[in-house]
Order: C-alpha cells, then sequence, then structure tokens
C-alpha cells in the first residue's frame, strides 16, 4: 500500500450537505420500475445511450478514466433541477462521467466486491462519490469489514478499489445517489483536505 493511499484512507466524508427532501421529490417523479431488488436509475450516461443517433465509440480494452465515450445528461437529470444543481457543481470543476440513482430494495444485499478501477490511487481512474438519500436504519455499508456511517444528504468518496458490501435490513428501499468524475487536481485537494 502506498503512503499516497494511507494519508487518504479508505473513506473521506466530504464537506458538503445536500437536501434530502428536495432529491426524494425529485427520485419519486423518475419513472421506478417495478424491481426485483436492485434498480439503476441512469441520470448521466455514454452519450450514444442517450441520444441513439449519435455513433458508438469504437471498442477498448481500457474503461478505467471515462475518456472512451462523450457523456450526456439523461432526460430524467434534466428533468430534475436540484439534482442537475447537484451534478452542475461537481462538472464546473471536473469531468462527470456515469451519474446514477441506487435502489436495493427493503431485506436485500449487495455481495461483497470490489471495483478495480473507482479508487484515487489507480492510474487513470475514475472515483465515485456516494450521496445517501434514503438510509433507514438496519442498512449497513460495509468498507473492508467496518461499517461506514453514511447519513442521509452526505456526501463520502470511498476506495471501492477495497472489498465493499451493502446490507440493507430495514423495511425501507435503500436510495443512494452515486456520481462518478475524474480525480483531477481540484478533486484530489478536496479529499485530501477533508
Amino acid at each position: 500500500m502506498s503512503n499516497h493511499t494511507q494519508s487518504i484512507g479508505d473513506r473521506v466524508k466530504l464537506p458538503f450537505q445536500f437536501d434530502v427532501q428536495r432529491i426524494i421529490d425529485e427520485v419519486y417523479q423518475m419513472p421506478m420500475n417495478n424491481f426485483i431488488y436492485y434498480n439503476v436509475i441512469p441520470l448521466r450516461s455514454p452519450a450514444h445511450f442517450v441520444d441513439p443517433s449519435l455513433p458508438t465509440p469504437p471498442s477498448t480494452e481500457d474503461y478505467a478514466d471515462g475518456s472512451w465515450t462523450d457523456w450526456l445528461d439523461t432526460q430524467e437529470l434534466k428533468s430534475s433541477p436540484y439534482l442537475t444543481e447537484v451534478v452542475d457543481m461537481f462538472k464546473q470543476h471536473t469531468k462527470v462521467t456515469l451519474v446514477r440513482v441506487l435502489r436495493l430494495a427493503a431485506g436485500n444485499i449487495v455481495k461483497e466486491h470490489t471495483d478495480p478501477t473507482l479508487g484515487l490511487e489507480i492510474p487513470k481512474s475514475v472515483i465515485r462519490l456516494t450521496i445517501p438519500i434514503i438510509n433507514a436504519p438496519g442498512v449497513e455499508f460495509y468498507l473492508n469489514n467496518e461499517i461506514v456511517p453514511m447519513k442521509p444528504g452526505e456526501c463520502w468518496y470511498m476506495r471501492l478499489t477495497d472489498p465493499h458490501r451493502v446490507i440493507n435490513n430495514s423495511t425501507e428501499d435503500r436510495i443512494n445517489l452515486t456520481i462518478d468524475m475524474i480525480p483531477n487536481d481540484w478533486v484530489q485537494s478536496l479529499i485530501k483536505g477533508s
């Protein structure tokens, strides 16, 4: 493990607090399809997914840094003024790639896994920021076998190249907003300074 990684740690709460009720109001205006245990609503996606008239990017073996395609806001994000404001806050500082609303049904889990390209210490990577929206008692996010004490409206960087899992022992769906971005100097100083 490099000194750079040790100095940051595997989780950092960033100095932002977002308006949970405004996010909830906008999320519940989105098409909420029936789902089995896990549901994803894309808010920012590869350009050819958002606009099928655009060409599909050429195949690449390196998808890590998000440069393999252009990224566009989906109609769900364009129809959500506050979520647009949240995403634009980051877009004014760095390239924002994938943005999603993630729902994990009550009583379900996300098995332990790693995301090999989602860590600040990985060259040519993106990082993921997580903003819990609905995180009822009984929802437990484990990173390196320790619970990350995330509260609704907070914003967290986690080194997701490390093992992590989610257990939803609550009676409500867990809903998170995730924002992937290029870790430029602004992003790195934000994480290191928090």
